[in-house]
């Protein structure tokens, strides 16, 4: 056997035995990161988040967070998760859900959810990121481009100079490149488990479409084009919503009935 075959038949091993299962839609998703490590992540970047920026303390949005996350928290398939939800007081219209559960609201995107279902549809987008572990997916694929096949271990992962892959590859920095494509097709598999996730917690899954309709509208244009961009057009989002309409409804149909609940 020369050296260049076992080096491919490693390195197919190695890969093979790197890949993962997402739940709901059981595509095939490369990690070379342990759970373990991976939540370890997601606490150590959330901490960090929330010590810049300012937590709101309005009572009501608060328990309306509380609420729609602890509902949709109820229906994914996950028990591992230590969740966490906090509302940000800034004009960023963002929100994210970072591995082992831990979920960020900021005040400048409440317009635009306008319901208490309008906030379970980007709820669920965002938790459905962290339950299909695109952060680590993101994450890994970087490090493969960086590495190689190299081991990737706790020693990589706590080095400052990787900070940058790390974050971005958790949802919280710039992308580009390479990992556009990925990235775009990890937004539209969150958008089509997170409408599942908002009806079977029992919000109207056709807040979906009206949501991104609403978003659009609120951002006023002014945003890269698609193949520049590591999430779908707004456009593109609200028609595979709508297509995704009829499944979401039959889910909905056998599960409580809160409709688009309170305003926000």
């Amino acid at each position: 056997m020369t050296s260049t075959f076992r080096y491919v038949s490693f390195a197919s091993v190695f890969l093979l035995s790197a890949c993962m299962s997402i739940p709901g839609t059981n595509r095939k998703g490369l990690n070379l990161i342990p759970r373990a490590q991976e939540k370890q992540m997601g606490d150590e970047a959330y901490k960090e988040v929330l010590a810049k920026e300012k937590v709101s303390t309005d009572a009501r949005l608060n328990a309306i967070l509380q609420r729609v996350g602890q509902r949709i928290a109820a229906v994914v398939p996950v028990s591992d998760f230590d969740w966490q939800f906090t509302l940000i007081e800034s004009k960023d219209m963002n929100a994210f859900c970072l591995p082992g559960g831990k979920v960020a609201f900021y005040t400048g995107i409440l317009p635009a959810l306008e319901t208490e279902g309008g906030m379970a549809i980007v709820m669920g987008h965002e938790i459905a990121h962290a339950v299909a572990r695109h952060g680590v997916q993101r994450v890994s694929q970087g490090l493969l481009l960086q590495f190689g096949l190299a081991t990737v271990d706790a020693t990589v992962l706590k080095d400052n100079r990787y900070k940058p892959l790390i974050m971005g590859g958790l949802g919280l920095g710039a992308q580009f490149g390479v990992m556009l494509p990925f990235s775009r097709g990890n937004e539209s598999e969150a958008d089509e488990l997170g409408l599942r996730y908002a009806a079977q917690a029992g919000y109207d899954p056709a807040e979906g479409p009206r949501f991104w309709q609403r978003f659009s509208k609120a951002t006023g244009g002014g945003k890269p084009p698609e193949w520049m961009s590591t999430h779908p057009a707004d456009a593109n989002r609200v028609a595979q919503l709508q297509a995704m309409q009829a499944e979401a409804q039959a889910l909905y149909a056998k599960s409580p009935k809160y409709g688009v609940g309170e305003k926000l």
